[in-house]
């Protein structure tokens, strides 16, 4: 299995057979040098997390390549404000990197308050400025005295750790916006953590709730606003979703707020229901619990009757699951279990050590799981595996049509949703029609 593994990623790849039993995945480490790792940079998983806050404005302060890797990247809808659809830039140059760009930080902020007049200002601090030193707290705490306008900074240059390190960032900097906002109040419903409104997704969540008549207090961060995240130390109980990017946030409202929160999967049929049950009997008196029961039976029963047929043309084939946290790939497995298929591959960017445990207990004994995988190591195992399907992103698309294999986006891209009971549906519908297309047959060919 290590034969062409570098040395150094040995303790990152184990087996079914043995993670969780004989040993742990290494993870939550730095990347190995030169092993191309498929992860982001720090400034990516905090932009990633934050830019869904759809009536800020977020200044990326850096060269104008990192404000362009960012652009408009995830399929995060608004029903409001579309500000965020943009990417502004200081534009760093070579004077700005010899003499600084503070100055010219602070002329960015003062036109973006004259032109959009913004509520919130994020300004995003790249490599370069990590380098140089701009005194960019300084520059916020003068723009904020100058325009009343709430401005946070976040210093995140990619060499200062991992994703995972830019998950924080964004974490500490909704923390500071909600700084001052206590309540005191009678506390009602919930919020949710780490759904960025793909496709839509956050939507059908929150449907979900006002069907069992759960009021959610703020959305953290998809379909967000300035004024509604304010609204999130009212709720009761923090539901998190991407447990990878949130549970930092999590623990820290429950330490300032008192707010307990849940880990809470809406992705296939087994998660969704167990979840919208498990926020009901938390937060919800009788009636509510009533109604979870009778609405999570009523839609299981619907869905499995439409994504049956389904079952028995994909009975068999060989899954591969590459994707960013832990805790989406454990829904991924249940899922493709559900769909009567088997995983062969399971790895993640940002997994924690608890996860994989969980992860190796749920897959077959040769199934491959590892951590912030390389492209050599994902293109060794899917072939050596027999992959059928891959799920990733949009790093690993080319990868799988390089080698034949069908193809499923469940990351920032796609255009449909794959949460709830929605979106057992529209995944079921696509890996069919991913991995019975005819196309494969010439390719692999």
């Amino acid at each position: 299995m290590y034969a062409q593994i570098l040395e150094e990623r040995r303790q990152s790849i184990g087996t079914g057979g043995d993670v969780g039993r004989t040993r742990s995945i290494r993870c939550e480490t730095a990347s190995v040098s030169g092993a191309v790792s498929q992860r982001a940079c720090v400034y990516c998983g905090a932009r990633v997390v934050l830019n869904p806050i759809t009536d800020a404005f977020h200044l990326v302060h850096g060269p104008i390549g990192c404000a362009s890797y960012t652009w408009d990247i995830r399929g995060s809808l608004s029903s409001g404000s579309e500000l965020y659809r943009n990417s502004f830039s200081t534009d760093l140059q070579e004077r700005d990197v010899i003499f600084g760009g503070a100055e010219k930080l602070a002329r960015a902020i003062d036109e973006a308050v004259e032109r959009y007049r913004p509520p919130l200002i994020f300004v995003y601090c790249t490599c370069i400025v990590g380098v140089i030193g701009d005194d960019v707290d300084a520059v916020c705490r003068s723009a904020e005295a100058r325009h009343g306008v709430r401005v946070i900074p976040v210093k995140a240059p990619g060499f200062s750790g991992s994703k995972s390190t830019g998950y924080r960032l964004a974490c500490e900097a909704l923390m500071k916006l909600l700084e001052g906002h206590e309540w005191d109040g009678e506390r009602e419903g919930v919020n949710i953590l780490g759904d960025y409104n793909l496709a839509g997704e956050m939507w059908i969540i929150v449907g979900y709730m006002r069907r069992l008549g759960i009021p959610v207090a703020a959305t953290f961060t998809g379909d967000a606003s300035f004024e509604r995240l304010l609204r999130a130390p009212r709720a009761r109980l923090n539901v998190v979703q991407c447990a990878g990017s949130m549970m930092y946030l999590a623990n820290l409202m429950e330490e300032t707020f008192g707010i307990p929160w849940v880990k809470a999967s809406f992705f296939g049929l087994e998660d969704t229901s167990t979840a919208l049950r498990q926020v009901a009997d938390l937060v919800g008196d009788d009636e509510i619990r009533r109604r979870a029961r009778e609405f999570t039976e009523e839609r299981s029963r619907e869905t499995a009757k439409l994504v049956g047929p389904y079952h028995g043309r994909l009975a068999g084939k060989r899954a591969a699951i590459f994707v960013g946290g832990g805790f989406k790939a454990i829904s991924l497995v249940r899922q493709f279990r559900e769909m009567g298929m088997e995983t062969v591959l399971v790895g993640t960017q940002t997994g924690k050590a608890d996860e994989y445990e969980v992860l190796g207990r749920l897959v077959g004994p040769d199934t491959v799981i590892l951590d912030d995988a390389n492209p050599a190591e994902l293109e060794r195992f899917l072939v050596e595996r027999g992959a059928d399907i891959l799920v990733g992103g949009v790093k690993e698309r080319p990868l799988a049509y390089k080698l034949g294999i069908a193809f499923c986006d469940h990351n920032h891209e796609r255009k449909h949703a794959l949460a709830g009971y929605e979106g057992v549906e529209n995944f079921t519908r696509e890996v069919a029609s991913s991995i019975l297309s005819p196309v494969w047959r010439h390719a692999r060919g």
